[in-house]
């Protein structure tokens, strides 16, 4: 008896995913709860285990298809070996997948005796990944021939026909035309295409969106680093041995902020339509570049951590984030962020929100620069600091104000032990 393979919950506001990399192939020996195949979300990329032990018998939903919560990605039989009819059966669709026409065109030629026929009446709605293609590429389901069961056609089919020249009707706008004019000659086989991942589609939307939907304003000031240096400097050896991290900036500055947003709650708050909501606890996110993109996880709690406690959680979501093991529950419900683009050289920008929250801070890069204390020109480390902020329901003085408290937390850093 097969065992199904399924979407899991993905968590939160997420339906949908891509279909990323099967770790197995048809035919495979598999544990349970062995990782067998990855998901792409909007989010993050997760690891779908194996449901039971056996052989992986049909391979259902193929690399870089959509599919939906619950939906039927394959089926384990039970026993070491697949069942001798089962590779067969999986190879049509296996071998359409493929981004290869020579590879894909035998797959459809193998699923009907003439290749330009139109899918039967009967056949299947394309598969998700296919009609997104067709639709950009201007082109109907009953011009590509479908290798997928009963006729389904698949993404691979459409990549395929689209290879081979088929075309929209000529009364069709040639849409790709109007996006981005051709490369000369020269220059054409120096380029190379890649495919957006569904995180990085993901990232483009929302920040769009963001620039689109909020009134986004920035406020800049520079904060004294020094303090924060020579407290961190002596103690940074007894603090790490106690608590076993190393003693960084961003427990200071998490402190800070969440100290600043209990005093100016508006830049913790959200809108929702015509309602403003008040957060009265601060989720704060650690924006975090990784090789696939950016992501931003949550520190939970944050206002009532102390500076270790914030130290430890962020080096589980930094080393999590870089090993593409986050989890749903370490990205969702932020209530501000922080971005430090200091750690790549960045001495000044302006970050961009991410909504729905209404403010995000920018750290930069320390640089000791001469500076006027007490009528005296002397050198110190200095950092600007970037504000950005829903203007919608975040006013000037309220910005200002959040970004000078947060300076003055950091220059004298006892206030944090203080609370004042």
């Amino acid at each position: 008896m097969a065992t199904e393979i399924r979407v899991p919950t993905l968590g939160e506001s997420v339906s949908e995913a891509t279909v990323g990399t099967w770790f197995k192939k048809v035919g495979d020996a598999i544990k349970a709860d062995e990782p067998i195949l990855e998901l792409e979300t909007d989010k993050v990329t997760i690891e779908v285990p194996a449901p039971t032990s056996g052989t992986l018998s049909e391979i259902v939903a193929q690399a870089g298809e959509t599919v939906g919560l619950g939906a039927l990605l394959g089926q384990i039989a039970a026993g070491a070996a697949a069942p001798a009819a089962a590779p067969a059966k999986a190879a049509e669709p296996a071998m359409a997948a493929s981004a290869q026409p020579t590879a894909a065109a035998p797959a459809a030629a193998a699923a009907a005796p003439v290749a330009s026929a139109p899918a039967p009446a009967s056949a299947m709605p394309a598969a998700p990944a296919a009609a997104k293609m067709l639709a950009e590429n201007n082109l109907s389901a009953d011009q590509v021939e479908g290798s997928g069961k009963r006729g389904q056609v698949l993404k691979g089919d459409v990549i395929a026909a689209v290879a081979k020249g088929l075309s929209a009707p000529a009364a069709a706008p040639a849409a790709p035309a109007a996006v981005r004019g051709p490369s000369t000659v020269e220059d054409a086989g120096r380029e190379e295409r890649v495919k957006m991942t569904r995180l990085r589609q993901t990232i483009a939307k929302r920040l769009k969106d963001a620039q689109n939907t909020a009134a986004m304003l920035t406020t800049y000031n520079e904060v004294d680093m020094k303090a924060v240096m020579d407290l961190r400097a002596k103690y940074k050896d007894v603090f790490e041995k106690k608590h076993g991290v190393k003693l960084g900036f961003m427990g200071f500055f998490t402190k800070a902020v969440t100290h600043a947003l209990k005093e100016l709650p508006a830049v913790n708050a959200e809108i929702d339509g015509t309602d403003i909501i008040y957060k009265n606890y601060c989720h704060i996110g650690m924006a975090v570049g990784t090789d696939k993109g950016l992501v931003v996880p949550i520190i939970r709690d944050a206002d009532q951590m102390s500076i270790a406690e914030i130290e430890k959680d962020l080096g589980r979501l930094a080393k999590a984030a870089r090993d593409g093991t986050l989890s749903m529950a370490d990205m969702q419900g932020g209530t501000f962020t922080i971005t430090n683009g200091g750690v790549y050289g960045s001495l000044m920008s302006s970050p961009i929100l991410n909504a729905p929250q209404s403010g995000i801070l920018g750290m930069h890069k320390i640089q000791e620069r001469p500076v006027v204390v007490g009528g005296q020109i002397v050198i110190r480390p200095m950092m600007y600091l970037a504000l950005s902020y829903d203007h919608r329901i975040v006013d000037g003085k309220e910005a200002v104000t959040f970004l000078v408290r947060v300076k003055e937390s950091l220059e004298d850093p006892e206030r944090l032990v203080l609370d004042l």
